[in-house]
This record gives structure tokens, sequence and C-alpha cells, in this order.
């Protein structure tokens, strides 16, 4: 069980890293399921993801504010939004009703991401 859980871990960090560069991807959530993952199968790599330069303070921060910088809110929202309305206009012009769920979803995610507290 514990192998199983550090590769659906591994799997969880993989999705988080891209989550950096892939707008709709969410980096922070992937990155706190890795963490819950790997501290139930290794604490070494726990103790790693902690540690890392990079990806440890979006776990860090999370866990103990429960908070996310105005700078990463608004940049997501706005790659959100850029990337939604894209698609809305470029890529499903036909389908209303595919439309319309992307706006709505859209709108979800963006009340999910303003639902927390900023970051000082």
């Amino acid at each position: 069980m514990k192998t199983l859980l550090a590769i659906l871990g591994a799997v969880s960090l993989a999705l988080g890293i891209a989550g950096i560069f892939l707008p709709l991807l969410p980096t922070t959530p992937f990155l706190l399921l890795t963490a819950a993952l790997w501290v139930r199968s290794s604490p070494r790599l726990y103790a790693w993801l902690l540690a890392h330069p990079k990806l440890g303070p979006y776990i860090r921060n999370f866990r103990e504010n429960r908070a996310i910088p105005l700078r990463s809110k608004l940049l997501s929202l706005v790659l959100l939004w850029a990337t939604m309305l894209g698609c809305v206009f470029f890529v499903v012009d036909s389908s209303r009703w595919a439309q319309a769920g992307l706006i709505v979803l859209a709108a979800g995610i963006t009340w999910h991401i303003l639902s927390y507290r900023t970051a000082k």
C-alpha cells in the first residue's frame, strides 16, 4: 500500500508541476495531494517536498495560513479567464452548451480561488 501511495504521489507531483505552466491545471491542490500521499507512504519524500525551494512554499504557506498570495490569485484568474474565453470563442464556437459549461466552470473556479484569504 505504501508503494501505491508513493507512486500516486509522484503522479500528483508531476501534475502539480505541469500546473505551474498550464493555466487550467491547478498547482497547489496537486502539491497538497502529493504531500498527503507521501506523509502516509514515505517520510523521506515528504521531507524532501517540504524542503524543496520552489515547491515547499506552496505547501507550507497553504498549510499554515490557508491563504493564497494576491499575485497568485490574480495570475490564476487572468490566465483562467483568458484560456476559457479563448476556448469559448475559438474552439467550441458552434456549441452553446459547451460555451455555457465553460463559463460556468470558470465562474466556479473563480469563486473557489476567491474564497481563500489573501496571504500578506
